[in-house]
C-alpha cells in the first residue's frame, strides 16, 4: 500500500550536506549541497507573509544558506514541495480552514511544472495567488 501523505512528510531524516560527484544541476562538481527535508522547507514557507511570494530559486537559496551551503538539491527541494502541498491541500479538504494551512502558492506559481503534477491542478494555487493580490 503507497505511503499517504502524511507518512511521506513525516520521514525520520535530518537535513543532510553532500558533495555533489560531478557537475548536477548547476552545481558544480566538488561543491556541497543541503538535501533538505519536506518538514524544513515547509517551516520556511509557513514564514512567508501573506500578500508576498518567494521565488522557488530564493527558497532553496535561503535555506542553503541556513547550513553554510551555497546549494539546495533542485531534485529533492521540489519533491518534498509537492508532498507538503498535497498534504496542505488534503488539509484544507479535510476541513482546515485555508488560514491555518501551509502557504504553498506563495513559492509555487503557474509557471512552475510543479503546479501541473500536483493532484488538485493548478486552479487552487490560481485562486490563492488571486486572493492575495500575487501575480498568476
Amino acid at each position: 500500500m503507497p505511503k499517504t501523505w502524511t507518512e511521506k512528510f513525516h520521514v525520520n531524516r535530518q537535513p543532510e550536506i553532500v558533495t555533489s560527484p560531478k557537475n548536477y544541476a548547476g552545481i558544480p562538481q566538488g561543491e556541497k549541497f543541503l538535501i533538505s527535508t519536506p518538514a524544513e522547507i515547509d517551516a520556511y514557507i509557513r514564514t512567508i507573509p501573506h500578500g508576498r511570494a518567494v521565488s522557488f530559486q530564493t527558497l532553496k537559496r535561503d535555506i542553503a544558506l541556513e547550513h553554510d551551503v551555497e546549494y539546495m538539491c533542485p531534485l529533492t527541494a521540489g519533491i518534498f514541495t509537492r508532498i507538503l502541498s498535497e498534504l496542505a491541500y488534503e488539509q484544507h479538504q479535510n476541513g482546515q480552514p485555508v488560514e491555518s494551512i501551509t502557504p504553498f502558492w506563495r513559492v509555487i506559481d503557474l509557471n512552475m511544472p510543479l503546479s501541473k503534477k500536483l493532484s488538485f491542478g493548478p486552479d487552487f494555487i490560481k485562486e490563492q495567488r488571486l486572493a492575495e493580490g500575487l501575480p498568476v
